[in-house]
């Protein structure tokens, strides 16, 4: 997972541009993490690493380590918006298309993520997630910045 990161942060995305960067960077990889024996792992290794993991489990892990990494000062802005993940679109043949979502805080003067939380559109609301994520981070004294989809006049409670 950490060569993941690593290729993202680099702009490699999909499994595929992730074998690319392993292979590109093998030699640093292979010497800065001492890897004996196979050597890097190819980009069918890295998609089956990536297809078995939990991602409600690393979502929790990455929330409870923001918390305890990112300190927010007293009115700090955060933004929050909702992105569908390509990829995971379903029914296909109907107007109401099933996807899975990703609803993240992005504290914008640290440039950092201080939390985030998966929903599908046909189970759950945007809006409720956000409500829920910023209660589970216990975010107080922060400006918050959302879209258009938050300023209803009723909201969901």
């Amino acid at each position: 997972m950490l060569f993941v990161i690593m290729g993202t942060m680099s702009g490699y995305i999909g499994y595929r541009a992730w074998g690319d960067f392993v292979k590109r960077h093998r030699q640093v990889l292979i010497k800065t993490f001492e890897i004996q024996k196979h050597g890097v792992p190819s980009y069918s290794t890295i998609r089956r690493v990536v297809m078995g993991v939990d991602f409600d489990q690393l979502a929790a892990t990455f929330n409870q380590w923001a918390k305890n990494y990112v300190d927010l000062d007293e009115s700090e802005w955060c933004s929050i918006d909702g992105k569908s993940i390509k990829g995971t679109v379903q029914d296909y043949e109907k107007s109401a298309h099933n996807f899975v979502s990703i609803v993240s805080v992005f504290a914008n003067k640290r440039g950092l993520v201080v939390g985030m939380e998966k929903f599908e559109n046909k189970e759950e609301s945007e809006i409720v997630t956000v409500q829920n994520l910023i209660a589970a981070l216990d975010i107080k004294d922060a400006v918050f910045s959302f879209d258009s989809l938050h300023c209803q006049k009723k909201l969901a409670s």
